[in-house]
């Protein structure tokens, strides 16, 4: 850091360094040069033209020159990443930061404010400049990217409406003793509905009415989507997708969801990053003669990681030749309830790890069969 004296004033080549503290109707903004005490300001949330000018403030307070190069951080929240390309776009150094890896007090009664969060991402942020690893920052998707994650997420909240509707029709009907045998909302509903539909009271008829006109609905959406998906595959735009379902055990579905949650986009350098992002990385205790494994670390993308639990269990009954089936049946076939259970998320991560060698480098694994070919 260097001083240079214009005229009678001083100009300090510094840089800036900034805090986001994000509300739903209010943002706090923490900024200092490092040298002095920080300057706070609110401002609504979205109001970019404020924080540009509380960034012109910052600068003048601290004698900066008005090209300091500014640096900025905010945790990962609902504001997604229209904020952090923003940013970039205004020439600003901004991270985006892994809530559950910011270090916090361990009293079991700490101050927290929106004041003290910016103060503390603020000298997080001063830290992991001066080179100190402090916190876990998050890759930027591309806009692309980041919207293909919609459709499946969609998805996958229209199943659980799909579910509560007809849970609730069918908890509706069990208040005067009507156990259909059928699908709730299926093709034969209908016609059960119009033949016991008599035996329930107005209200109660209407009601029923209207939550299976909901589920019509969702079901009606759940069916365009899907047909856009198989479209999309069909018309040669998801390679990647295709690719991973040539293999048994993995559907259309389930190859969807990791394409664009994680081996589309993410680029891992080796097995470890990719364990890492998926929270299947261990975190062992080891303090003094208390020597701990905690399990997995469950830090990682849930939807990737849950699903590649549930793909184990059919990897083992659709790919029993495999290297992989082969070493769960050594190590955990075995034994009881529990460690299957264990040895099923241990089989998730080697999974993870040899569909991440497939689709980068075409490395079947081994052991492994392709579903026959269609003509």
């Amino acid at each position: 850091m260097s001083t240079v004296l214009q005229g009678q004033e001083t100009a300090i080549h510094a840089d800036l360094y900034m805090s986001f503290e994000l509300g739903d109707k209010k943002w706090q903004l923490t900024l200092s040069d490092g040298r002095r005490g920080p300057s706070r300001y609110t401002v609504d949330a979205g109001d970019t033209v404020a924080v540009a000018a509380c960034i012109c403030k910052a600068k003048e307070r601290c004698k900066l020159e008005p090209q300091a190069k500014v640096h900025s951080c905010y945790e990962a929240g609902r504001d997604g990443w229209w904020l952090h390309r923003w940013l970039t776009e205004q020439g600003i150094d901004n991270i985006v930061v892994d809530s559950a890896s910011i270090e916090v007090n361990r009293h079991a009664r700490r101050a927290k404010t929106d004041r003290l969060d910016g103060d503390k991402l603020l000298a997080m942020l001063l830290r992991h400049r001066a080179g100190e690893r402090v916190w876990s920052v998050l890759h930027e998707p591309t806009p692309e990217d980041e919207d293909a994650r919609r459709t499946h997420r969609e998805l996958a909240r229209l199943a659980k409406e799909r579910t509560a509707h007809t849970n609730r029709i069918g908890s509706l009907l069990v208040l005067h003793n009507l156990r259909p045998r059928i699908i709730i909302g299926g093709r034969d509903w209908a016609r059960w509905w119009g033949r016991h539909g008599e035996q329930v009271p107005p209200a109660l008829r209407a009601e029923i009415e209207r939550e299976s006109a909901r589920l019509a609905l969702v079901k009606q959406q759940i069916r365009a989507l899907e047909a856009a998906r198989r479209q999309e595959m069909a018309d040669g735009k998801q390679l990647l997708v295709v690719q991973l379902t040539q293999l048994r055990a993995i559907g259309p579905k389930g190859a969807w969801v990791l394409v664009k949650e994680l081996f589309g986009w993410r680029r891992f350098a080796n097995r470890r990053e990719l364990a890492g992002c998926l929270g299947l990385a261990p975190t062992p205790y080891a303090s003094g003669d208390s020597q701990i494994e905690q399990g997995i670390s469950k830090a990682g993308n849930k939807r990737a990681r849950s699903l590649l639990v549930e793909l184990s269990w059919s990897w083992l009954r659709l790919q029993p030749d495999s290297a992989l089936t082969q070493w769960f049946n050594r190590r955990f076939a075995s034994g009881g309830k529990r460690m299957r259970r264990v040895g099923i998320v241990a089989l998730a991560r080697r999974l993870a790890i040899a569909l991440w060698r497939y689709l980068e480098h075409g490395e079947i694994p081994a052991g492994a069969t392709l579903k026959p070919a269609t003509a």
